[in-house]
């Protein structure tokens, strides 16, 4: 990684990561968020290399496409193709392309890094998690309602994707959204005398 770092002059990064990995709270990444993070500058470094001038959004976009399993074959290829003809060597950037273990290799063996977690956050940290993949559903339903429509599939006009996580107490039949039900500790329905 360090080698990458280097040779695509992504100065900072390195330090970018380390801050992200040590982190405390909802700053902190984990290690498979911060191999995406880093491949997706990897990405945009070449995509700028062969003199593409990617919009905001454009390589997290294109990233997906890549390495989405929720993608399309055909999307997937669309996005190959459209990187090739500009320039991109898609086979050779995929081989550059990091895994979680390689990212703890490099912010522990090679800059000395270490995380240590805090005892009594796992709650925070799980909500965080939850937040995470909530917005993740979100981002890949958009994605398909907008492909769908825009291949004449559905008729669907402007719209907005609400994605919400409850949970149902089955002992008291009280309903709570994931995020109030892990600030408040958990549910009421315990009776104190027990």
């Amino acid at each position: 990684m360090g080698r990458l770092i280097e040779e695509r002059g992504l100065d900072g990064l390195g330090d970018r990561l380390e801050r992200r990995w040590t982190a405390d709270g909802d700053e902190r990444l984990s290690l498979r968020d911060l191999a995406d993070e880093f491949n997706r500058e990897l990405l945009g470094a070449a995509m700028e290399e062969a003199g593409m001038q990617p919009l905001d959004g454009d390589v997290e976009n294109v990233y997906r496409l890549l390495t989405d399993d929720a993608v399309s074959g055909a999307d997937r290829t669309r996005t190959e193709r459209r990187l090739d003809r500009e320039g991109v060597d898609v086979d050779a950037l995929r081989e550059e392309f990091v895994t979680y273990q390689a990212v703890r290799t490099y912010l522990k063996d090679h800059r000395g890094a270490s995380y240590d977690p805090e005892t009594g956050d796992q709650a925070e940290s799980e909500k965080a998690h939850i937040q995470r993949l909530r917005g993740r559903v979100q981002t890949v339903t958009d994605s398909k309602l907008s492909q769908l429509r825009r291949n004449d599939e559905i008729d669907l006009g402007s719209f907005r994707t609400l994605v919400q996580v409850n949970v149902l107490c089955e002992d008291c039949g009280t309903q709570y959204d994931v995020e109030t039900l892990l600030d408040e500790g958990g549910c009421d329905c315990a009776d104190p005398d027990e």
